[in-house]
């Protein structure tokens, strides 16, 4: 019998979609959202692109696996993001009842938990630091080469 993939194995997925964005010279944050051992739905930052300030990684995997399950409540789902979510994805995370959370890095400056820890839907479980090293790594040279612009 096979063992069901873990944290680590559906963070690197979400670190894939953070190093497309990374190549489209987007904040490299990268997201899936897994449900029943498979990817429903995928996204990257798209802010730069769309010009659209609501364009996060969490927002297009939330829309995609609602489109892919066929509607708007992923209790049964995890979201892997490489970085701790927003304000504003924390609310849509609620709002989507997502069952289970899982971030990379930690985001001291914006993350939801400076400003409202208990914004997430109260059945969410949270997972934090999982791959947390690669994803500030990306973080950090996406930044680096910016600021060296």
């Amino acid at each position: 019998m096979m063992t069901p993939p873990d944290d680590e194995h559906w963070m690197r997925h979400a670190l894939r979609e953070a190093e497309s964005a990374f190549a489209a010279d987007e904040v490299p944050i990268g997201a899936v959202v897994v449900c029943r051992d498979r990817i429903v739905g995928r996204g990257h930052n798209l802010t730069e692109r769309l010009n659209d300030v609501t364009a996060h990684a969490e927002m297009q995997a939330i829309t995609a696996a609602a489109t892919n399950l066929g509607g708007k409540y992923l209790e049964e789902c995890t979201l892997y993001v490489t970085v701790e979510p927003c304000v504003m994805c924390a609310g849509a995370l609620h709002w989507a009842h997502v069952g289970r959370i899982v971030f990379g890095a930690f985001d001291e400056k914006a993350g939801y938990r400076r400003f409202g820890p208990r914004l997430l839907h109260p059945k969410s479980q949270v997972t934090g630091g999982i791959l947390e090293p690669e994803c500030a790594d990306l973080m950090k040279a996406f930044f680096r080469k910016k600021r060296a612009l």
